[in-house]
């Protein structure tokens, strides 16, 4: 089994977190995004492109295949473009489109080839508990809740093949992208945690936990599944 595993976004934050516990696990790891990655291991190996440029990402997309074949692809990368609704551009929902959704799909279709040829593949999409709704959200939110029905659809089209399909969504969890929100050390930050049922607010290796279990080969018998790594908010209520 090709234990290779392309991870969008892997330079920071949850990425580079999920690199790490991939790496640890054994995995060749390919890290896209807009930086080199700074983990030193020899199997780690970056592509700097843009994943919001869609002719950029098919070139990435293509020496990606080339080069690796892999067999798992984790897309994690995103932005949150937050507005309220009367503020909302479409541009920043074409953006997010593109992001999120077509950036996944054009990363699938390049590395469906190899997975059907091995009989094996595993796709873990990050998306958010902000799917769920949450103010200032409406192109993040919007193009995230997509995540779960394309999700859903391709581990029904996939699952003979030996591919399984499955997403996480995280939140809140402390990385620079919540801190362009949330002023570390602030009393906002503070309340935040305390709003959350288990009291904390969540760390990048807990979302790479979960993504860890949805990519082992083991877990076979899951598809199309969401996975909420949300410190319980998920059934409770998140005020930012």
């Amino acid at each position: 089994m090709n234990k290779v595993a392309a991870v969008t976004g892997g330079s920071a934050g949850i990425g580079k977190a999920i690199c790490e516990d991939l790496l640890a696990q054994g995995y060749e790891v390919i890290s896209l995004a807009r930086r080199k990655s700074g983990i030193d291991h020899p199997k780690l190996h970056s592509i700097e492109v843009d994943l919001s440029d869609r002719a950029a990402t098919g070139e990435a997309v293509r020496e990606l295949v080339d080069r690796f074949a892999p067999t798992t692809i984790v897309h994690n990368a995103g932005v949150i473009r937050a507005a309220l609704l009367p503020e909302v551009k479409l541009d920043d929902l074409d953006a997010l489109v593109d992001l999120h959704l077509g950036c996944a799909i054009q990363l699938v279709q390049g590395a469906l080839p190899a997975m059907r040829a091995q009989r094996f593949g595993r796709v873990v999409l990050l998306s958010s508990r902000a799917a769920l709704g949450l103010a200032t959200r409406t192109s993040y939110s919007a193009t995230k809740a997509g995540m779960l029905g394309m999700a859903r659809t391709w581990a029904l089209e996939l699952a003979a093949d030996g591919i399984t399909v499955n997403v996480v969504a995280p939140g809140p969890i402390r990385t620079d992208m919540f801190y362009d929100v949330v002023e570390a050390g602030s009393e906002k930050e503070r309340a935040l945690a305390a709003s959350v049922p288990v009291k904390r607010l969540g760390e990048s290796a807990d979302v790479a936990r979960a993504v860890r279990f949805f990519a082992d080969p083991d877990s076979s018998f899951i598809t199309g599944q969401v996975l909420y790594v949300c410190g319980g908010t998920s059934v409770g209520s998140l005020a930012l």
